[in-house]
């Protein structure tokens, strides 16, 4: 990656400079060599500001922030880049688009903290089982038009479920202990 770093009401020091490209420099695995990256340091009234802006085709990933240290906007604005990498990557492979700017290690690449968001219940259902055979779950999963139901089965006394299959068929799952 290319990087330009400029100053406004302030003076960019080397140190500053190299820190910010260090930094930065981490996200260089999910680019191409060509893509330039833009970091604008400037102090506003006591507040250190830094805005990284990286050209992507289609777009732009871009992040501002601002903190009481030049050192902690640069560690905040990371990883608000990250997160922008995350969802940009996310929308890539749901709409299967060419990469662009990203290497293709980079839509291969997989978080753990991605599933984690994924899982969630959002809701949770309770209630009671009366024994009955699997033709009559069938009849009450079609009467409720649902595409399975959960029974106890008279037969056996186990927690059974009918699903209903693409040809319209169903389909009966047993435990087996």
């Amino acid at each position: 990656m290319r990087y330009t770093v400029t100053g406004k009401n302030i003076e960019v020091t080397e140190a500053m400079k190299d820190i910010a490209v260090q930094k930065i420099s981490k996200l260089e695995k999910f680019f191409t060599p060509e893509t330039s990256a833009n970091i604008t340091m400037s102090v506003e009234k006591k507040i250190h500001k830094i805005e990284v802006t990286i050209p992507i085709k289609g777009g732009a990933i871009r992040a501002e922030e601002h903190d009481e240290t030049m050192y902690a906007a640069i560690d905040i604005v990371l990883d608000k880049l990250e997160r922008q990498l995350i969802k940009h990557r996310q929308k890539i492979t749901a709409r299967h688009r060419h990469s662009g700017h990203f290497k293709n290690d980079y839509l291969d690449y997989d978080e753990k903290e991605e599933t984690d968001d994924k899982l969630k219940i959002v809701r949770s259902k309770r209630f009671a089982m009366k024994p009955m055979d699997a033709e009559e779950a069938c009849m009450e999963l079609e009467l409720l038009g649902h595409d399975f139901f959960v029974f106890r089965n008279s037969e056996t006394d186990e927690v059974n479920v009918v699903y209903k299959r693409k040809n319209g068929a169903f389909g009966l799952i047993e435990p087996e202990i």
